[in-house]
């Protein structure tokens, strides 16, 4: 059967995006790992992955033009399959926008022999008709799954067209999933703690009396099952037993002496160490929701999560071991940025042919530097914020270095935006300063700053990790000398910057003591020559070793 791809949530204030490129048409055979179109969001220009394999029957939106978060913007299946049924059950404004769609060829129908299980098209097209599919959106670009932390709505709920549905763990960041749909809350197919696949069903919202047994039953025979392949009256089972705990009851933060939160505002809450029965929900009946933590503000007269007077504090959590003698192990599920983590570094260290190349500076100037600009800075600036600037200036001179390997060709970028690496507890996630080379020291600890703490809240939005040109990695803090870091694609070269320790030199037959910061550029030796990576780090010692160079 055919697959229809919809126009996913690429930022949580996205309604619509509007089709920058196509980079697949009509008739052309598509995998599920093509990138089929980019799009332009309010937020930044993300790719668009379709995930099923086929080839391209219906294009319902042409480039420069806008669809609807969740209307049809492509269809994927046999050559010669019928694809219009979907469209007609779809009823998307998008689809109805586009009179100039276009149409893939006529061709002779598989045998039938080759077919799946029969579907009943007329019963699916009444459900269509009848119920709104909400698909796993692709939240980030990486993203090929996505995990429900939790569930704001049950089956059989009235949902609205602006209502959270769920919150959804990423690679990157959770974030909520909205189901532009009015009406019942029919199926839920991925129950909390579980992960589903982009673009596969989590949920359909629609009429008490549609038939969603032919939708799962379509979905099934497409070879695109959901998550949960259970029958509709076992999933709808699941789910609610494991909402009726946070099922809202009256208005009001509790409920007999029970706070009514989501699973993710509970966690929050502990992480952040604020007192969950100070905040005012805004949920469905009081409940407490994501941005409810996400906007408090603790009272000065009771602040969060303040110790008692006078009472111990808490003493620390040990680990406990296994006893003498007995062996033991801990199995961890690996979260979903840990997975994205483990896949994009492993293709990015066996696909790109990695070089090192290490120098010292001598950072004398660069501590001077700093204590001058700490004294008329608004904000705090860091090494690590003049190695950004540094590089950004650098890139400048080195255009050859601010590229990307393309297979066909190489991408010669005209913007530089500096990745910088941070770490949190389910990995490593790369936040971007964008146009570094154009913003001061002072604007660049700022931003640094900001969006380390949303990383380390889980609160970055896709524009904000993504559309790196080069990457900065830094340990010195934790004292280490000098290491290597993989290459962070789509970027030719990573540098890891090390810890500055005073050395002992000699200089015109003297000794003397020198602060010395070891720096090694990981290069792609497809894009980046040895001559052209050398060449790089003797411009950024130089600026590093002379800072007021940098304000010329």
């Amino acid at each position: 059967m055919a697959e229809v791809i919809r126009m996913p949530l690429l930022s949580d204030t996205m309604t619509e995006g509007v089709i920058a490129e196509w980079h697949k048409k009509v008739g052309d055979t598509v995998k599920s790992d093509d990138v089929i179109a980019e799009v332009e969001t309010d937020k930044a220009t993300m790719e668009v992955i379709g995930y099923v394999d086929g080839t391209l029957l219906y294009i319902g939106v042409e480039k420069g033009k806008a669809a609807k978060v969740n209307d049809i913007i492509a269809i994927v299946g046999k050559p010669g399959e019928d694809y219009k049924p979907l469209l007609e059950g779809n009823g998307s404004a998008a689809t109805a926008a586009a009179p100039a769609a276009k149409e893939a060829p006529a061709k002779e129908a598989a045998p039938a022999a080759e077919e799946k299980p029969a579907v009943d098209n007329a019963a699916l097209e009444k459900a269509l008709k009848d119920a709104t599919v909400i698909r796993m959106p692709l939240l980030s670009d990486t993203m090929t799954e996505g995990k429900i932390v939790a569930w704001n709505k049950k089956v059989g709920d009235t949902v609205k067209s602006d209502d959270v549905l769920a919150e959804v763990e990423t690679d990157k960041a959770t974030m909520e999933v909205i189901g532009y749909a009015d009406g019942t809350l029919l199926y839920i197919g991925v129950p909390e703690g579980e992960a589903a696949k982009v673009n596969g069903i989590i949920a359909i919202v629609g009429k008490k009396e549609a038939n969603i047994e032919a939708i799962l039953a379509a979905e099934k025979a497409g070879g695109a099952a959901p998550a949960k392949a259970a029958a509709p009256e076992a999933a709808a089972a699941a789910p609610a037993q494991a909402a009726a705990e946070a099922a809202p009851a009256a208005a009001g933060g509790t409920d007999g002496g029970r706070v009514k939160a989501s699973p993710l505002a509970k966690k929050l809450a502990e992480e952040k160490g604020i007192d969950i029965n100070q905040v005012t929900g805004t949920g469905d009946g009081g409940r407490i929701v994501k941005k409810d933590i996400d906007s408090f503000v603790p009272s000065k007269a009771a602040p969060a999560a303040a110790p008692a007077a006078g009472a111990p504090a808490a003493a620390p959590k040990v680990a406990p071991f296994a006893p003498a003698g007995q062996e033991g192990y801990t199995d961890t599920p690996v979260s979903q940025m840990r997975k994205v983590i483990a896949r994009r570094l492993g293709e990015s260290k066996f696909s790109a042919p990695h070089f090192y190349l290490t120098m010292e500076i001598n950072m004398d100037k660069a501590i001077e530097a700093r204590e001058g600009i700490n004294k008329v800075s608004p904000v705090k600036v860091s090494f690590n914020d003049m190695v950004i600037k540094a590089c950004a200036m650098a890139l400048r001179l080195h255009p050859d270095v601010n590229s990307s390997w393309m297979g066909d060709f190489i991408r010669h970028n005209q913007h530089i935006h500096i990745g910088s690496a941070v770490a949190v507890d389910e990995g490593l996630i790369v936040p971007v300063i964008r146009f570094a080379d154009q913003k001061s020291f002072s604007q660049i600890a700022a931003e640094t700053k900001a969006l380390n703490d949303k990383a380390k809240n889980k609160k970055l939005q896709p524009q904000e990790f993504t559309g790196n040109t080069f990457t900065v990695s830094n340990l010195g803090m934790m004292g280490i000398e000098e290491f290597t870091a993989i290459i962070n694609p789509p970027d030719s070269a990573i540098l890891a910057v090390g810890g500055i320790k005073e050395t002992v030199v000699v200089e015109n037959g003297q000794f003397k003591a020198t602060n010395i910061m070891k720096v090694t550029m990981s290069c792609d030796h497809r894009t980046v020559d040895g001559a052209v990576g050398a060449r790089f780090l003797v411009t950024l010692k130089g600026f590093l070793e002379n800072p007021v160079t940098m304000f010329v």
